[in-house]
């Protein structure tokens, strides 16, 4: 595993969960609003050893609930499938973000029971997913994939959009929403400006605006929220 960072305690990266957050290194999409840019584009060879980070979780026991386990994406990782393991031998819950491009490695994770809450980005309508990841060609067909396999699996779940001014219309909602048409929860975040992005000139959305985003979505899934207003 390549382990660029982990926070020691998080009470928002695992809903309802006290929680210690990983970052792994790497990510194969180029979203120009990511707010870990470090952990995509400017990787040097400084990791945390996987002994590190499981002498501290040892530490963690009836302590923490859970670990989230973030990026970059973390199904590029090798041994993620193992990393994973490891942790819910510890008896801690694990949550997994991904940005769904790996739907094979993702079901064969989930069917494995040891993911409790999957996390799986939207980033825009199918249209506009290549230009929105910077990723010209990329196969929407894994991102259909992905959401399907979340949504079948019985692991707990959301699907989540960054929000920016530049990047969204109202219809996109509307084609998002047809996308994700009968999932069960679903969050609109705001974009925020960490001064670590990929590439500047996205600014965020209006509460108004966001709120109106949010009631297309809500066509079409069962609950879906405002995060980061």
């Amino acid at each position: 595993m390549f382990i660029k960072d982990f926070q020691k305690l998080t009470l928002l990266d695992f809903p309802g969960k006290i929680a210690c957050t990983v970052f792994t290194a790497g990510c194969n999409l180029r979203c120009p609003f990511c707010h870990n840019a470090l952990l995509v584009t400017e990787i040097d060879n400084s990791f945390i050893p996987e002994d590190e980070f499981f002498a501290y979780l040892s530490t963690r026991v009836g302590k923490l609930d859970g670990v989230a386990i973030t990026g970059g994406e973390p199904l590029m990782q090798k041994d993620i499938a193992s990393f994973i393991e490891k942790i819910k031998a510890l008896g801690f819950l694990v949550k997994l973000d991904t940005n769904g491009t790996f739907p094979d490695k993702l079901e064969a994770i989930l069917k494995s029971g040891n993911v409790d809450y999957v996390a799986m980005d939207i980033k825009n309508s199918p249209a506009k997913y290549g230009k929105t990841v910077a990723v010209e060609d990329l196969d929407v067909g894994l991102i259909r994939r992905s959401i399907n396999i979340i949504k079948e699996s019985g692991v707990d779940y959301e699907f989540r959009t960054t929000v920016t001014h530049e990047d969204f219309t109202a219809e996109d909602f509307e084609e998002i929403g047809k996308l994700i048409s009968g999932a069960k929860r679903y969050f609109l975040q705001a974009f925020k400006d960490s001064g670590n992005l990929i590439a500047q000139g996205n600014t965020p959305e209006s509460k108004e605006t966001m709120e109106a985003y949010r009631k297309t979505a809500e066509k079409y899934v069962g609950e879906v929220r405002l995060r980061g207003i």
